[in-house]
């Protein structure tokens, strides 16, 4: 947590509490859900980490430990896969993909 400080016109001192910001809180319904990967799959199709970590982010806003559970895979590896350094092979991705109900879709470009 990181703490600023300013000053007002008056002289005084005020600390700002800034707390870290986590999408996964914002992702509230299926379809929300849904938009938020598939921003990540138009935005940055090639970006296989950060589409990694979308699809971790919507593990965490429905709940990891029955998504792990819904892929056959451990809570543990599950975190582990989906995490900031992750690596999951795209049987893994598939597993998640259909845990969270959600589908890729392919179109012409």
């Amino acid at each position: 947590m990181v703490k600023a400080a300013s000053k007002s016109k008056s002289g005084a001192t005020h600390r700002t509490k800034t707390v870290p910001y986590d999408v996964s809180e914002q992702l509230r319904t299926p379809e929300e859900m849904a938009a938020y990967l598939d921003a990540w799959l138009e935005e940055a199709p090639d970006d296989a980490a950060g589409i990694s970590r979308a699809l971790g982010d919507i593990a965490r806003a429905k709940g990891m430990t029955q998504v792990a559970r819904d892929a056959g895979l451990s809570r543990e590896s599950l975190y582990k896969a989906l995490g900031e350094n992750g690596n999951p092979s795209f049987a893994t991705i598939l597993k998640v993909v259909r845990a969270l109900g959600v589908k890729f879709h392919a179109e012409p470009v």
